[in-house]
């Protein structure tokens, strides 16, 4: 591995667990029993409509048992410790169940915006023992355009973040898309900081039918469709004219896989700019939009890397660990990185592109 001795990886996608007593610790006393409550009624919403009283899914099936023990799982010295062992420079976090899912208007009335501010610092706290290496994915969210909005400027001023997780699916809450009007303001705040829009995979609400009729043990069809509606949240941002009408604004699709995209791009969404579709405000091909503004993050996929890389080139495609999931290298990343792209056929100049000098820049890590 002399060949990565100088290179400083960067994954654009590791998990933490931040317990509810890290989070409760950033909350004022009263606001605990609102966390707890809502925890709950959450979690029973998900047995009784979501999973239609069918038993969870184990931990095991969503973690790598080792990883998953490990501290760097858990508490920030143990995050740099476990990125030293696996040689990972720099990490984008994000949390195991995203604040938004519970930190609502509809599970906590009236609290909701102190304790979305409490869930981000404690973010905040965790990536304070080193703001350059540990870099969460702020929760933002959109009931409150305003508020969102003054999260931006707090976050970016005072917590120098990086960047902000943004549901995929705002339909699910009940929301425009993000075409709509109504975001313009926050558009307009994340150019002007700067800020790197995420969007994680995720289950959208119309997967958990799906969960309901699996008939398999471990919800294996209900598990690998997941990444299908991404390619709605990629159309919504780049068809509607959204990216190109603010074209410092940066989207980062992550955990979509990569062997789609260049099929998704070059044979749907590209040829229909020549047929009798109409996209007001789109001017340019969608692939260009993409490679210009947009990313997307892989784990071990060395022939969805190799087409992926084919179709965009090298600019936009994001290495990750995924630590501490299934697919995950981790502690093993550095031997990982030289066979997958090997395999693939890329050459080392493109390689270091994707597995660090990307997220440098789109990162503001030097």
């Amino acid at each position: 591995m002399t060949e990565l001795a100088t290179e400083k990886l960067v994954s654009v996608d590791s998990h933490v667990h931040f317990t509810d007593d890290w989070i409760k610790e950033r909350l004022r006393k009263p606001l605990h029993a609102v966390w707890d409550e809502a925890n709950r009624k959450a979690e029973e919403y998900a047995a009784k409509v979501l999973r239609g009283g069918q038993k969870n899914l184990e931990l095991e099936d969503f973690v790598d048992p080792d990883a998953a023990r490990d501290p760097g799982h858990f508490e920030p010295r143990g995050k740099l410790a476990a990125m030293d062992r696996d040689g990972v420079y720099a990490e984008v976090i994000f949390p195991e169940i995203a604040g938004a899912k519970i930190v609502n208007p509809h599970l906590m009335g009236n609290d909701w915006k102190e304790v979305f501010q409490g869930y981000n610092n404690a973010m905040a706290d965790f990536a304070s023992y080193d703001p350059v290496r540990l870099m969460c994915a702020y929760q933002l969210p959109l009931y409150d355009i305003d508020f969102a909005v003054k999260e931006v400027i707090r976050l970016a001023r005072d917590r120098k973040a990086r960047c902000v997780q943004l549901t995929p699916f705002p339909s699910d809450l009940g929301l425009p898309d993000f075409y709509d009007k109504r975001y313009e303001p926050l558009w307009k705040t994340i150019e002007e900081t700067g800020l790197v829009i995420l969007n994680h995979l995720d289950l959208r609400a119309s997967l958990w039918d799906v969960f309901r009729r699996d008939p398999t043990p471990q919800k294996g069809i209900f598990t690998g469709l997941a990444w299908a509606p991404l390619a709605e949240t990629i159309c919504m941002w780049i068809l509607t004219g959204t990216l190109e009408k603010y074209p410092k604004m940066k989207v980062l699709f992550v955990e979509p896989g990569l062997g789609w995209l260049p099929w998704f791009f070059e044979t749907l969404l590209d040829p229909r700019m020549h047929q009798h579709y109409e996209f007001p405000g789109v001017k340019r091909p969608p692939s260009e939009t993409f490679r210009l503004q947009c990313g997307a993050t892989f784990m071990y996929e060395p022939k969805g890397l190799k087409a992926a890389y084919e179709y965009f080139g090298p600019d936009c495609l994001y290495w990750s660990t995924d630590f501490p999931h299934p697919a995950t290298c981790w502690p093993n990343s550095r031997k990982q990185v030289v066979s997958q792209f090997k395999e693939a056929g890329i050459p080392q100049a493109d390689r270091v592109k994707i597995t660090s000098g990307n997220a440098l820049r789109t990162f503001g890590l030097g």
